[in-house]
């Protein structure tokens, strides 16, 4: 198991929108997520910075490929096309990306 961090900023306006999106997500793409090994999911948020924090579990062997299953999915173009727009990718970000990942520098069970 591999556990995984990544950041992103949000537009102000879009938070309400965001997490009205986020406390009725579809079955489709929670199922996803379970189909392409990902576990144990959450999404913070820190305002009045407006940042978002994601963690999650990866249970798979091929991240890339379960990654790609889940972009491939058209209820999954949908979402992001619905999500994407209130997103702030960091300007940090590698090219690529969305979410910026993040190091794990510690962790205690």
């Amino acid at each position: 198991m591999q556990r995984m961090g990544m950041m992103i900023g949000i537009e102000p306006d879009g938070i309400d929108e965001y997490k009205r999106l986020h406390a009725n997500c579809w079955p489709e793409i929670l199922q996803g997520l379970s189909d392409a090994n990902i576990r144990n999911y959450s999404i913070f948020l820190r305002q009045p910075e407006n940042v978002m924090f994601s963690y999650w579990e990866y249970l798979g062997h091929d991240f890339a490929a379960d990654m790609q299953k889940i972009a491939d999915q058209e209820v999954t173009k949908r979402w992001w096309q619905l999500c994407g727009p209130i997103q702030r990718p960091l300007t940090s970000r590698a090219p690529g990306q969305w979410w910026a990942p993040m190091e794990e520098v510690f962790h205690h069970d």
